[in-house]
């Protein structure tokens, strides 16, 4: 037995070492394809924000209601190994199946960039996300369990480090995933057509999840394997349902009532057991307001990933891509728990302050519903900014004069000038076909479909002037890109390209299609017939829409730039990312105090054995949190999304006061005190017991004494 023990010693770091690999590989795969989910649905899949956020958080609730089938499979039928083996290799699968279904050119029949069967990579997308839900959530309640387990009793010193450890890789692991992959989608990959690599950027986390099942499995032969022993889970949850039952059927007003109803559960159930679970309905009570601060909290991964698709990510020295925004979390929780344990709670102490578990999860409820009044804020400047597109009985309109002088132009009920190569700066809104008059020249009434916006070139033919219609985007360009097309005004075809896009050949006083640019200098090619080329340079911030014109004077020379005219027609996004850092900050010291200090006043308030039950309990907490963000985002359908941050916020003080009042209530507890005087209380139970047995039999005896002597009395009477 010695020599186990100092063998178990001698293993440890060996041991730690793939048990904590396998986490971290892990949560990396996790948070890395939830990284990017939300975007992968809204530009791959085409999904409009409501939607892609609706199946977002599908996934995050059925990733936390997952643990419990999985708690209850380890403990009771196959042991935490075999869960996490069988489990992960569930999970690997769904990566795989995730990574292959955003392959485009699978189904990219002709080449043209877009999957011609959808259907086919939402089938794919769908079962791969089922798959890794219930291998995340299958597995994560085991994982950490399994090290535990993995100790002797007289290594508490050894298990706290593993622990430490644990963690650490937990948060390496979805910090760094929150960084790299988002870069690797953003990179540009594809047999046909370049587009995002949604494929890489799961096909890493696969990768890395196939290297965690390997690891853990080669460390097979070094762990301590203990057989299940049964899951107290369903052993509470029998014992709640047989105390319903049992009242049930002794309902009747005759029948004695009882202090409390789960003491309904004493005719089959101990004393102990029923104390225990008294302890832990009163804590899974107090956890009924609790699902709120979630629904908010996981937001960051969706609403606020949108929100920062309309910023600017240009820091400087790199650029931010919308989905590493998330990162913010990970680095300020970093930062604010020791802030938080060594400066904040200290004061607070000072100041003599009784600043309770419970006020403290109030706090970081209240503060959550801060950070959302702030992404409201955000939300304003931002709409601020936006294009007013037009509605579906609207048509928009600009102009430009490609004359080589000023023109006076009448459209509609709008007259202005227009300077040669000038176009305007905003569109005009039309609800009906409105009069086009230029100069004194003859009126033409322009019709133009609903719903879309348009820009009319004016040109000079044979003294005539003439109009041309052309369609513009009627939507932010995705992904932060910038929309770009260009208009040749010049007397022969040209050919222009950007990078490894190109704009086709463009026929003199004809526009070219748009072609996506991304954020930073683009260097533009244009090259005639004849081989003559020139080149030119152009910085692009996010979001924005031009349109260039090729003027009629234009020389295909080195500063041919000096030439080229443009048309601001979408605004780039002018509201900075680092807006977001203070509801970042908000929702992080929110999480500091709410999550820590919540596990830690569950754990203090439940019972010895029962520790895993709250477990459950606090991740269903966060399930039921993302199914009312379905619920919300599905039915409140607000025109605004600063409107639905503001909704969110006033349910989530409304819960706070709510919970605020039942903390008021509660009374805090000492279950191991509990736990205590029941030991104490069961030997004079036996001594009652016995006592009452020895009562009884005494009775007894005299009773059978007495009819004994009653009956020899009987027999002697009738002798004589």
């Amino acid at each position: 037995c010695k020599k186990k023990k100092k063998s178990r010693i001698i293993n440890f770091s060996t041991f730690i070492f793939f048990i904590v690999v396998n986490e971290f590989c892990e949560r990396f795969s996790y948070y890395g394809m939830r990284a990017v989910l939300v975007l992968y649905f809204k530009y791959f899949l085409k999904w409009d924000d409501d939607f892609s956020t609706t199946i977002y958080h599908t996934f995050v609730a059925l990733c936390y209601l997952s643990p419990i089938l999985g708690a209850i499979i380890a403990d009771s039928w196959l042991g935490k190994f075999k869960t996490i083996v069988y489990l992960s290799i569930v999970y690997t699968a769904g990566q795989v199946i995730m990574a292959v279904g955003a392959i485009n050119d699978i189904t990219d029949g002709n080449k043209d960039g877009t999957p011609d069967n959808m259907t086919f990579h939402i089938a794919l997308s769908m079962v791969g996300l089922l798959l890794i839900a219930l291998g995340t959530g299958g597995i994560k309640p085991c994982v950490a369990a399994f090290g535990g387990d993995q100790f002797n009793e007289d290594q508490e010193k050894q298990r706290s480090t593993f622990f430490s450890i644990f963690y650490l890789s937990i948060n390496a692991g979805s910090l760094l995933s929150t960084i790299i992959t988002p870069i690797l989608r953003a990179q540009k990959c594809g047999i046909h057509t370049q587009q995002q690599c949604y494929p890489l950027a799961f096909g890493v986390p696969a990768a890395l999840m196939v290297v965690s099942l390997i690891v853990f499995i080669v460390g097979s032969g070094m762990y301590n394997k203990t057989a299940p022993s049964g899951n107290i889970m369903v052993k509470v949850c029998k014992c709640i349902f047989f105390a319903i039952m049992n009242r049930f059927h002794n309902r009747s007003s005759q029948i004695p009532k009882r202090e409390h109803w789960l003491d309904w559960a004493e005719e089959k159930y101990d004393k102990l057991l029923i104390a225990q679970v008294k302890m832990v309905l009163k804590v899974l009570f107090l956890y009924i307001p609790l699902p709120m601060f979630w629904a908010l909290f996981d937001q960051q991964g969706s609403r606020w990933t949108l929100q920062a698709t309309t910023m600017d990510g240009n820091f400087g020295l790199m650029v931010i891509q919308p989905d590493q925004m998330q990162t913010v979390n990970p680095i300020l929780i970093l930062i604010m728990v020791p802030v938080m344990d060594f400066i904040i709670y200290p004061l607070i102490s000072k100041c003599k302050l009784n600043f309770t578990p419970l006020r403290k999860i109030t706090v970081g409820m209240f503060l959550a519903g801060l950070a959302f009044v702030a992404a409201a804020l955000v939300q304003l400047q931002i709409d601020a900014t936006l294009p007013d597109f037009p509605s579906s009985t609207e048509q928009q309109a600009k102009f430009i004069n490609m004359v080589n002088r000023s023109i006076d132009i009448t459209a509609g009920k709008y007259a202005f000038q227009l300077q040669t190569l000038q176009g305007n700066e905003e569109y005009y809104t039309y609800n009906l076909p409105f009069d086009l008059t230029i100069d004194s020249g003859p009126t033409e009434t322009i019709r133009l479909p609903g719903g879309t916006r348009n820009t009319i070139v004016i040109v000079e033919e044979a003294g005539r002037m003439t109009n041309i219609k052309f369609g513009d985007v009627v939507a932010k360009p995705e992904e932060g890109a910038n929309a770009i097309r260009f208009f040749n005004g010049f007397g022969m075809t040209l050919n222009i390209t950007v990078g490894e896009e190109g704009f086709g050949n463009i026929v003199s006083k004809n526009m070219s299609t748009y072609v996506d640019v991304p954020q930073g200098t683009a260097e533009f090619v244009i090259k005639n017939a004849a081989g003559s080329t020139c080149a030119f340079k152009r910085e692009f911030g996010f979001g924005s829409s031009y349109t260039f014109i090729i003027p009629p004077t234009f020389i295909l020379e080195e500063n041919c730039e000096e030439h080229i005219k443009e048309v601001e027609d979408i605004k780039a996004n002018s509201i900075h990312m680092a807006w977001q850092i203070p509801q970042y900050f908000l929702m992080t010291s929110g999480e500091v105090v709410f999550s820590v200090t919540g596990l830690e006043f569950s754990y203090s308030q439940a019972p010895s054995n029962m520790k895993a039950v709250l477990q459950a309990g606090w991740l269903l907490t966060v399930a039921v949190g993302n199914i009312i963000v379905l619920i919300v985002a599905e039915a409140a359908t607000l025109p605004d999304q600063w409107a639905e941050y503001v909704l969110f916020a006033a349910l989530l003080v409304l819960v706070c006061i709510i919970f605020a009042i039942m903390a008021y209530f509660y009374t805090y507890i000492d279950p191991v005190q509990i736990e205590a005087d029941f030991a104490n209380l069961e030997p004079e139970d036996e001594k009652k017991k016995n006592l009452e047995m020895t009562k009884k039999d005494m009775v007894e005896n005299h009773d059978e004494k007495k009819r004994r002597s009653s009956n020899e009395g009987k027999i002697v009477q009738t002798n004589f």
